[in-house]
């Protein structure tokens, strides 16, 4: 019996955390991926997709942050230990996006009904109030390869009727244009919930709400209405080989229950 399995055991019953439930919630985006990129951002998207390599999808691609792909999974804050299985300069992870090979989980500023989402700058643009990273990399992921999103906080400021600025393309954006035949929005987890763009005319859907989290504080917490089908079910726990893996392998000093936090 291994350490983790050793340590499954000793977990079986155990309550998860909510920065537990999110890292599962985000591993389930990269379900069925297969041999893509994973490319997540912040550290609760990292430890779902290192989880997810380690148990359901055993054939994504994990960089060390540098240049490299790297097999195995590692603790959060520590260096890759290897070994490589593959070269990835920043010159290529171009060709990886636009072949749509790499799905990537951004954190928005603000994101709207239709998967619209601002990473460059809040109020109005000739003149905003606050000025954020820019665009960046968010209108070539959004319309070349999946893209998902982390929302540390569900908050109505964040999930807003309309962005201020356009920075990863929805689904309205894209609408009667040449940017539909690859956009791919996948999930949206938050720390209350768990969310797609099921709805009517590619709208945000609610799928979960976390472990004692209400639908009716997910509601008072967006600032558009969302779209579900029926009885909304509770997010999925950890199981004890999840546990024990997020635990003692992947984040064993719990930054990523001090990210949620914050």
């Amino acid at each position: 019996m291994t350490g983790v399995q050793e340590a499954a055991g000793e977990l079986a019953g155990a309550t998860a955390s909510r920065a537990e439930v999110c890292i599962v919630a985000c591993a389930e985006a990269w379900r069925g991926d297969g041999e893509i990129a994973a490319s997540p951002i912040g550290l609760i998207p990292t430890a779902g997709a290192r989880l997810a390599r380690a148990t359901f999808e055993p054939d994504l691609l994990l960089s060390d942050g540098e240049a490299r792909f790297v097999a195995g999974i590692w603790a959060l804050g520590e260096p890759a230990p290897g070994p490589a299985e593959g070269w990835i300069p920043f010159r290529s992870v171009f060709d990886l996006a636009w072949h749509g090979s790499r799905h990537v989980m951004m954190s928005p500023a603000q994101i709207d009904r239709y998967g619209n989402a601002n990473i460059s700058a809040i109020g109005d643009y000739a003149r905003p109030a606050r000025q954020l990273l820019g665009v960046r990399g968010a209108p070539g992921n959004t319309v070349n390869h999946p893209t998902s999103y982390w929302v540390r906080r569900h908050l109505p400021r964040v999930f807003v009727p309309r962005v201020d600025m356009v920075s990863g393309v929805g689904y309205d954006s894209a609408a009667g244009t040449g940017a539909c035949a690859f956009l791919d929005l996948r999930r949206v987890v938050t720390n209350l919930a768990v969310l797609d763009f099921g709805g009517p005319g590619h709208s945000m859907r609610l799928l979960s709400v976390h472990p004692g989290v209400t639908v009716g504080e997910v509601v008072a917490s967006t600032g558009f209405e969302l779209a579900a089908d029926g009885d909304v079910p509770q997010t999925r726990q950890p199981t004890a080989a999840e546990l024990a893996l997020i635990r003692d392998v992947i984040d064993p000093a719990g930054l990523c229950d001090r990210e949620l936090r914050g």
